[in-house]
């Protein structure tokens, strides 16, 4: 598939599914795009062809900038996200390019982001599974969480809710997350990296 300027967008937020993750540092994916789903005016429903949920809308200013976006929340767990994320990229007609992960990042600190085209998976289990359905060319949103305090194991803290402190500081992270994803978007990489990253 090519690069097309006109092609849809597919901005993946990656979390588990279920009331007893929706807090955890691992789901601040999904807290993006429900966010941005908010923000055009769109529910989230269930895909006819993908383990997900989907909310397709309109991202951006009125006029050239404006882009065609299916936000995107995978149902089948982190570790699995690669098959929905490929069965939805290929329902929509996305170019691999124009697919956007939105996910934790345990080696940037708590509350910064940093956006990329491509790399690796830095031990993200959902990021592990997408690069092996459909390889590394994607963007990544990377949203700070820190690392574990002390002797506290990676997959502990991850699936632990943002502490007191941190939720002090967590509606403006997100919104700051959304707003890069928009600006990525609708203004490129190089354009979003100098604007969010931290």
């Amino acid at each position: 598939m090519t690069d097309d300027v006109n092609a849809p967008w597919l901005i993946v937020g990656l979390g588990n599914p279920g009331p007893e993750y929706a807090g955890n540092r691992h789901n601040i994916g999904f807290m993006v795009v429900d966010l941005l789903a908010e923000r055009i005016g769109g529910k989230f429903k269930r895909a006819q062809k993908a383990q997900a949920q989907v909310v397709e809308g309109r991202l951006g200013p009125v006029g050239p900038a404006n882009r065609r976006v299916v936000l995107a929340k995978p149902m089948s767990y982190m570790n699995l996200s690669g098959g929905p994320v490929t069965a939805l990229r290929d329902f929509y007609k996305v170019p691999t390019a124009h697919v956007v992960a939105v996910h934790d990042e345990l080696d940037i600190d708590y509350a910064t982001l940093r956006l990329k085209l491509g790399g690796g998976d830095n031990g993200h289990n959902g990021l592990k599974s997408m690069t092996k359905a459909m390889g590394p060319d994607y963007h990544r949103v990377r949203c700070g969480i820190g690392r574990p305090p002390g002797r506290m194991q990676v997959a502990d803290f991850v699936l632990k809710d943002f502490s007191s402190t941190e939720r002090k500081e967590l509606d403006w992270f997100v919104d700051r997350s959304a707003d890069a994803v928009e600006c990525l978007v609708t203004e490129g990489l190089e354009r979003a990296q100098s604007a969010y990253n931290s």
